[in-house]
């Protein structure tokens, strides 16, 4: 039996696998249920899972959503999770903190107090080996400089708090730069963590104001050493533009509505600076020949040649972060193993204090038998792709929002129900039940959204249900 034939033959079960395999699929409404009848295998053996990073502070764990490829080109998806290691009889990491604070006019009231009280909370969980600066701008900026945290610069660091006042513009750009120049002027001293917590409730309007040049002064600020955090609170504020300072800067990003959560995500950020184990961390991707790049899902990703690369953020102990890439393979005769792609993450050990580099090859089987492809997928694999194509919709959902598109934007949400569907079929109903219940949340929010700032409350969720959905659920609070 030739292989069109045998596909042809075999078109029911290929619609399970229609999420990985890029298979034409209606996009509104769930598939209709078929009966797929499918010739008995042999007992398979668990998916393979190829891990690395025993010796250092990341271990790597990757898998393939088809461990068994048809014969000739067909699409699959690549998930790797990193996760920073846990280590026994560590002490906290002692910290160089900045916290740089939004005062424009918005801020006034509610959300300044709060504010200033988080920064105060911040201040109490800090040790004598901590440093600290505090920095608040409008259109200017004021800053108390970076101070060991003793018992009586702490009680001057919540004195300076106190007289924050709020006025002016937003000049997000200046606001950045003295919290660089207050980091700077610390280093060299205990702390091997360098950390700058910025907090903003609107849009830039004074200093530097377009997106590519604020983008490069926290390219700028992570060259020289120092980890940036980005905390949007409430609704008028550029998530597009937090969103991407945390990703050039390698630290995390965060959304709140209310401004009465500060408290809790200045201390989660404190305590992934004080729990580091890794930075300057890159994963890529080595495609050999009959391998392809079909893409890398909510990461930013740069080709050359046969290598693709991906930054990823600081990592602390216990955090984890997913990557997860669609290849496009060729495998070419029946029976034999398929190199599908190596993988190499680099990074910075900040326990052992050297660098570390982790490699490891993943491999499949070609075969001619289309049952093996379908009934041998990673079930977890699966189910991580569909998240992740599903985060694509969710971003074109808030961006239809946006736009006053509700319409459009329920309709990506439809799409994602058939992704689940799909998926559950591979994976049993209780592995995507989460999912498609956030997918309700998310349709309701979207229906309930009768005012122009209940709309952009439901398009700055959207888009951190989306960075968690492609993976970065670490570095997304």
């Amino acid at each position: 039996m030739n292989r069109t034939v045998l596909f042809l033959a075999l078109a029911g079960g290929l619609a399970l696998t229609a999420l990985v395999l890029g298979l034409p699929r209606g996009e509104d409404t769930p598939p209709t249920p078929h009966v797929v009848v499918t010739t008995p295998l042999p007992p398979a053996t668990p998916p393979p899972v190829f891990q690395t990073g025993a010796t250092g502070s990341i271990l790597v764990k990757s898998r393939l959503a088809h461990p068994y490829l048809p014969v000739g080109a067909s699409e699959t998806y690549v998930t790797v999770d990193l996760t920073g290691m846990e280590v026994a009889g560590a002490k906290r990491s002692p910290v160089n903190l900045a916290v740089v604070i939004d005062r424009s006019g918005s801020m006034s009231g509610y959300k300044l107090q709060q504010a200033k009280q988080a920064a105060r909370h911040l201040v109490t969980l800090l040790r004598e080996e901590d440093r600290l600066a505090i920095v608040h701008y409008g259109s200017d900026v004021k800053s108390l400089p970076s101070l060991p945290a003793t018992p009586a610069n702490r009680e001057r660091m919540a004195q300076f708090i106190d007289g924050i006042w709020d006025d002016g513009g937003t000049n997000i750009s200046a606001g950045l730069s003295v919290g660089r120049t207050q980091l700077a002027s610390a280093m060299g001293g205990r702390a091997s963590v360098h950390r700058l917590i910025l907090m903003s409730d609107g849009q830039p309007t004074e200093g530097v104001s377009d997106e590519e040049g604020l983008k490069n002064v926290v390219r700028e600020i992570r060259a020289a050493g120092i980890t940036v955090s980005s905390i949007g609170v409430g609704t008028d504020f550029n998530e597009d533009l937090m969103q991407a300072f945390a990703e050039y800067g390698a630290g995390a990003y965060g959304f709140l509505e209310d401004a009465s959560q500060l408290s809790n995500l200045f201390q989660r950020d404190l305590q992934q600076a004080t729990t580091a184990v890794a930075r300057n961390v890159e994963l890529s991707f080595e495609l050999p020949p009959g391998t392809t790049l079909g893409e890398v899902l909510g990461y930013r990703a740069h080709q050359a040649g046969n290598t693709v690369r991906v930054a990823m953020p600081d990592f602390s102990a216990g955090q984890v972060e997913r990557v997860v890439v669609r290849l496009n393979v060729t495998a070419p005769t029946a029976g034999q193993s398929v190199q599908v792609a190596g993988l190499k993450l680099t990074y910075t050990d900040l326990i052992a204090r050297h660098n570390v580099e982790d490699q490891s090859r993943l491999t499949a089987m070609a075969t001619n038998v289309q049952e093996e492809v379908v009934q041998r997928q990673d079930k977890e694999a699966t189910v991580y792709a569909a998240r992740a194509r599903g985060a694509q919709n969710l971003q074109k959902a808030a961006e239809a929002m946006s736009q006053g598109k509700k319409d459009e934007a329920r309709s990506y949400l439809k799409m994602n129900q058939s992704l689940l569907w799909e998926a559950g079929n591979v994976a049993g109903a209780a592995a995507v039940a989460e999912d498609q219940a956030e997918q309700a949340a998310s349709m309701k929010a979207y229906d309930d959204a009768d005012s122009e700032e209940s709309q952009r409350a439901a398009v700055k969720s959207s888009k951190v249900k989306a960075l968690k959905g492609f993976g970065r659920m670490g570095s997304t609070y």
